[in-house]
């Protein structure tokens, strides 16, 4: 009897091993997405009215979804009973990051009020520095890294090996895994991934919205700040914090 058991213990050990060993290669994450919108706007006349007039937090639900090596992220919904009004919502609603990691493919759609830019490029690259700092965020370990987007812009991702794809919220990539968590204090922001669903993805709606005109991100960029120059008071500090808030998010 002693024997028998003996054999059966390492074949359920070596079971249970190669289980959790075994790469996610196909989900739908969700990701509560929470912002601070009044800390958003400057501390002028204007920023303060507007402020007034605002709940402190903005809360929506985004999803995920991948599959062979391919993501697509957008809105999903609101919190429910939200009071935020819909022209800030509205630019979330219509937003699409598509990512071809086989080919260093990326899609973006951006809405800046009411205008559709449709972004087609390669890949970005952020550098990361990989912390000894780990978590659980929806059942997943994940290990803390720290990256830099946009030139100043400081970002703090947890993310786990255990989901075989290198993406993440946003434009947000390049982790040896997939971001479960990631905080852009700057922007005050958060996402927090809610749950990971490994059935019922839909891998036909996994591509980048079709256009006739993409912008590359170099000509993206050139355009909205030609377009923008005569709204903002470039001597102004809450001038430019307000534009930098809105280029962050545009980029991002």
């Amino acid at each position: 009897m002693k024997a028998k058991i003996f054999l059966i213990l390492p074949v359920l050990f070596y079971s249970v091993l190669l289980h959790a060993q075994q790469f996610i290669d196909k989900a739908v994450i969700e990701y509560e997405v929470k912002t601070n919108v009044k800390k958003t706007y400057p501390d002028d006349i204007w920023g303060e009215m507007m402020k007034d007039n605002l709940p402190t937090f903005k809360t929506g639900y985004f999803t995920f979804s991948f599959a062979d090596n391919k993501s697509i992220y957008k809105f999903s919904h609101w919190e429910p009973n939200s009071k935020m009004p819909p022209y800030i919502l509205k630019g979330d609603e219509e937003n699409v990051w598509y990512f071809d990691f086989t080919n260093n493919k990326f899609n973006m759609q951006k809405d800046v009020y009411d205008n559709k830019f449709n972004v087609e490029d390669s890949i970005p690259v952020i550098e990361w520095r990989l912390t000894n700092e780990n978590r659980v965020i929806a059942g997943f370990n994940c290990r803390k890294a720290v990256g830099k987007i946009m030139d100043s812009v400081y970002i703090f991702a947890f993310y786990t090996d255990e989901i075989a794809i290198s993406g993440g919220p946003c434009s947000v990539n390049g982790l040896p895994g997939m971001i479960l968590g990631l905080t852009i204090p700057r922007m005050y922001t958060s996402y927090m991934a809610t749950k990971v669903s490994l059935s019922g993805v839909d891998v036909a709606a996994i591509k980048p919205v079709a256009v006739k005109k993409y912008y590359s991100s170099s000509s993206l960029k050139s355009t909205i700040k030609e377009r923008i120059k005569d709204w903002f008071n470039s001597d102004d500090e809450n001038s430019k914090v307000w534009m930098n808030m809105f280029l962050w998010n545009l980029y991002l």
